[in-house]
């Protein structure tokens, strides 16, 4: 499909909804090494869902509750508390700026065996620790080449193929997971579908742009299926970034990235519903 029809097939916020039918999303990330992290995207998130649930380690959570009134609109929630709000949340991201550590691999693999039926968005830290196996259809990963190559060496899938072949295996292996697989030309992957999405610019190799990616696809994924998120996703963070480069070249940073997104994908849904 072109990116305009999955522009058009995009949920928007109906001119009658109230609180809460927008989206509600949970963040488990950030970590007391990785404290920015999680912050782009809950920055990002939070302009498109109703609604983000943030819990990190404590002293990240206490972090973000001095910032939260300069920018975030949501609640911060302890570790402990997370399954209370599991039921609420229309989608959990897990992973933005958490460690390769035991910590990390033992919350990621419980929530995700325990709440299988729930839309995930997995990136990072968690996705380095995942047990592939708790994979499938409601997932969404979003690996960067290395990570996507972990992946397949875990299940001993690495072979000489190309991201694109080696990804609808591994996806139709795991009950049609959706790959996104970032690069130059980032490639989304569900079942036998393969979308190429390239753009994007130099600028964008600088740290936490890939945090604001993986907290756009959650914040879409909340009211919006997979593939259509994670292609939409790709493509408006890639365009975020061209459109910012007209006017400073590379020089831009995580931060403009988040404030230039709300306003490249209303273009864009413009120019799709004229």
């Amino acid at each position: 499909m072109t990116i305009d029809t999955y522009l058009s097939h995009l949920n928007l916020p109906d001119a009658h909804s109230h609180k809460g039918q927008n989206g509600k999303l949970l963040i488990v990330g950030g970590s007391e090494l990785f404290h920015a992290a999680s912050k782009w995207s809950l920055d990002v998130a939070s302009k498109f869902v109703d609604m983000v649930f943030y819990s990190s380690v404590p002293a990240n959570n206490e972090l973000v509750q001095q910032a939260k009134g300069e920018f975030w609109n949501g609640i911060v929630i302890p570790r402990q508390e997370i399954e209370n709000y599991m039921a609420e949340a229309d989608g959990v991201l897990i992973g933005p700026g958490m460690t390769r550590s035991s910590e990390t691999e033992e919350i990621t693999n419980q929530l995700l065996k325990k709440y299988a039926h729930k839309k995930w968005v997995i990136d990072a830290g968690a996705l380095q620790m995942i047990n592939p196996e708790l994979l499938n259809q409601n997932c969404i990963v979003t690996p960067h080449q290395g990570e996507f190559e972990r992946l397949l060496e875990k299940e001993d899938r690495l072979s000489e193929g190309s991201n694109a072949d080696q990804g609808v295996t591994f996806s139709q292996a795991h009950f049609n997971v959706c790959l996104l697989i970032k690069g130059e030309t980032d490639v989304v992957i569900q079942g036998s579908t393969i979308e190429l999405i390239s753009g994007g610019n130099a600028g964008m190799t600088k740290g936490g742009t890939g945090d604001v990616l993986a907290g756009l696809v959650a914040a879409l994924y909340c009211t919006n299926d997979a593939l259509t998120s994670a292609v939409v996703g790709s493509y408006i963070n890639k365009k975020a970034g061209e459109e910012l480069w007209k006017s400073v070249g590379p020089n831009f940073n995580a931060s403009d990235l988040v404030a230039t997104i709300p306003k490249v994908l209303w273009t864009e849904l413009n120019k799709t519903y004229r």
